[in-house]
């Protein structure tokens, strides 16, 4: 085990050159370069050996890594905002076909207005494309994912593509001291890639098939019933990992000082780590206040976030995303899960972050103020102004 002091972007590529993905196909688009880059370099100094491909557009990218992976190989590609966009129309070509390509994401707001920095606007608008979905909360989290990310989506029953998620700039480009594991931990971690779902002369087959009305449900349900078992995956990987690295993750939920808490901050990705300081803070004068922070939306955590809320008196979510015209997607989601429990717990949302802006530990700490209230809300951050229900 080596300690190096790491980008997020780093520590990402150093875990995928831990996993060894046969092919890497890249196209740059910032923040997300710096993965590709790093790959890059150790393709050329020979510590990866793998077939770096650059193409010419993200686009190209994910099919170039969808063809890779129809024949057998591990595929690993990596894009930002309007890159992920661009990628759409193959977001569905590699669930659909079954293909556990891995992909990082370095989450960035959308166009327009033009802008580089930080929202979650570009994978959250994509969590119906039938892809698992992880947002990490530091550059630890980031390596190991990328290790973690291939076991789950390679299991012969999950047999899906996963988005690794890391807030752009805030944690790509943030350094971070990281335990970088030795190959031989890795390997004995992550198993060689082998399916059955490709292109063999010996044993041929059909891939990428068209199918009428009659059968193509029994697909899609075939590709839903793949994100669900994605579920036990992670707890299996995050076992396995534990045994072999030390390090315990939480499943698809963190749940942190919630068991007697009153309030509940829910929340995804590196603000998690604000809003842990926050609830401290509040917690040494005496305020049972929680965060719960939702690691993976796809397969989404109906039951833990059910358990994590069934006796609290309110709850709110902090997005960086909106579903412009309605409210946030993360809280469409939690409202959803305790609708089909049962539980009656007043949640409120707020929308910040967007194009990067600052989300201050002042901020937080007013959203659990407004818990306290008992006025159910949503609230845009930094406009100072409450929105409309509609």
């Amino acid at each position: 085990m080596a300690r190096k002091f790491l980008s997020g972007n780093e520590a990402f590529a150093e875990g995928i050159r831990l996993a060894g993905p046969r092919v890497i196909s890249a196209y740059p688009i910032t923040p997300q370069t710096i993965v590709v880059e790093r790959l890059s370099e150790m393709v050329e100094e020979g510590s990866l050996s793998a077939e770096f491909i650059h193409v010419e557009s993200e686009h190209s990218a994910l099919s170039c890594a969808i063809g890779a992976s129809a024949v057998g190989a591990r595929a690993f590609t990596a894009t930002s905002s309007q890159g992920l966009l661009y990628m759409a129309e193959c977001l569905t070509y590699a669930s659909g076909g079954r293909f556990p390509i891995v992909m990082m994401n370095a989450n960035r707001s959308t166009a327009l207005p033009w802008n580089i920095y930080g929202d979650q606007r570009d994978s959250i608008s994509l969590l119906d494309s039938g892809w698992i979905q992880c947002y990490v909360e530091n550059a630890q989290e980031a390596l190991d994912l990328a290790l973690m990310s291939y076991y789950i989506a390679e299991k012969k029953e999950v047999s899906t593509p996963f988005m690794v998620n890391l807030d752009g700039f805030v944690l790509t480009h943030t350094y971070e001291v990281t335990d970088v594991p030795e190959k031989e931990q890795a390997d004995a971690f992550l198993p060689g890639y082998e399916t059955e779902n490709k292109l063999d002369p010996d044993h041929p087959r059909n891939l990428g098939f068209s199918v009428g009305p009659e059968h193509n449900i029994a697909f899609k349900y075939k590709e839903h019933l793949g994100i669900l078992h994605a579920k036990e995956a992670v707890r299996e990987a995050e076992e396995r990992f534990a045994q072999i690295f030390g390090r315990q993750y939480t499943g698809l939920v963190e749940a942190y000082r919630t068991e007697d808490a009153s309030f509940v901050l829910i929340t995804l990705g590196s603000i998690a780590g604000l809003v842990r300081e926050t609830v401290d803070r509040l917690r040494e004068r005496g305020e049972k206040v929680g965060l719960l922070r939702i690691r993976y939306p796809r397969p989404f955590p109906n039951k833990e976030i059910a358990e994590v809320l069934g006796n609290v008196r309110a709850a709110a979510v902090l997005e960086k995303d909106i579903s412009f015209g309605n409210e946030g997607t993360v809280f469409s989601n939690v409202n959803s899960a305790l609708h089909k429990a049962g539980i009656p717990v007043p949640v409120s949302g707020y929308i910040g972050g967007l194009g990067g802006r600052n989300i201050s530990s002042e901020e937080i700490e007013g959203i659990f103020a407004d818990l306290k209230s008992e006025k159910r809300k949503t609230m845009f951050l930094g406009l100072g102004g409450e929105g409309e229900w509609v």
